[in-house]
């Protein structure tokens, strides 16, 4: 592990990773297990050398993974979206299996979960892409869409029909999120066995134009306070989704890297299951949520401190030229 000592930092102190530094990183790694939103692109536009940098990883024989909160995408749509904006010539390898989006790995969660169950349901307040990723694993999925609030009071809100065989109320991305919904999403959980599944906590989204919009974590708490039930999380920080890459792509933890936008979800992740972490500031956290975790008291706040941290992955580029 020489080294990764010239690499440089302790445990619990994060630093500037240079291209010396990226060199002996790289020397020590066989995966690079990155996320989407905020790390590779924001909204519809590729950070600026993102592409070049997995393309040039790729050329050095990394494996790479893309492991993702965003559950408003199938397996299929992320790595059409990968190649789109530019992160996949007309030679790069098929990127679905290099795709763990919360969509996909909820329905895994499902299918162990509800093995026993003859043609189960789960209500979705979450896009289409969730309930197809549900659907290819044998869960039939209701609720998706608009769904308006029937009569004119309480009454007529808890005397509309559900319907039958509902097993699990999922909760994902979803801009159709309403009271109607919610009333309903209760309704189900208040029945004997009914799994209540959150895909992410999230808080919110980054976008292109420098914004966020709030995130599936807010619609999460609401169910849960409104259910008084907690959820079973499938995304970062969970170990749940870097389960379902490690029996996928058979994973060992030393020789791999994590590289993320989040501290509470990409670097906690990382640092939970034995990673390396990278730290890149084109997303949602700071040098300063940094600072801050290291000068905490508090060990949760201390297992968020990454390795590293670059402005963006387009830093690693100096190390993979030449």
């Amino acid at each position: 592990m020489a080294a990764m000592a010239e690499a440089g930092g302790d445990k619990g102190r994060c630093v500037r990773l240079s291209a010396e530094r990226a060199r002996a990183l790289l020397a020590d790694v066989d995966t690079l297990l990155f996320d989407c939103d905020g790390v590779l692109w924001r909204g519809e536009t590729a950070v600026p050398g993102a592409p070049e940098v997995l393309t040039a990883l790729r050329a050095r024989g990394k494996r790479l993974g893309f492991v993702t909160n965003n559950s408003s995408k199938t397996r299929q749509a992320y790595a059409d979206k990968l190649r789109r904006l530019g992160f996949g010539g007309p030679d790069a390898p098929d990127a679905r299996p290099e795709v763990f989006g919360t969509a996909y790995c909820a329905a895994l969660y499902l299918r162990r979960h509800l093995a026993s169950a003859p043609a189960p349901k789960a209500y979705v307040l979450g896009s289409a892409a969730l309930a197809a990723e549900l659907q290819a694993v044998g869960v039939a999925a209701v609720g998706v869409g608009p769904e308006p609030l029937p009569g004119d009071g309480p009454a007529a809100w808890l005397s509309a029909p559900l319907e039958p065989d509902v097993r699990a109320v999922v909760v994902g991305f979803d801009p159709h999120f309403s009271y109607a919904k919610l009333t309903k999403a209760v309704r189900y959980l208040q029945q004997p066995g009914c799994l209540l599944v959150g895909t992410n906590m999230d808080n919110r989204l980054p976008l292109e134009n420098g914004g966020f919009v709030a995130g599936t974590g807010c619609l999460v708490r609401a169910v849960e306070m409104a259910a008084q039930r907690q959820a079973d999380i499938i995304g970062k920080p969970s170990r749940f989704i870097f389960d379902c890459v490690s029996q996928e792509y058979g994973i060992d933890p030393e020789r791999t890297v994590m590289v993320g936008d989040r501290l509470d979800t990409d670097i906690l992740l990382g640092v939970t299951c034995g990673l390396k972490t990278i730290l890149t500031l084109t997303g949602v956290s700071t040098l300063g949520d940094v600072k801050n975790n290291q000068e905490s008291d508090c060990l949760s706040k201390k297992k968020m401190v990454p390795d590293f941290y670059v402005d963006s992955i387009a830093d690693l580029l100096p190390a993979l030229q030449g």
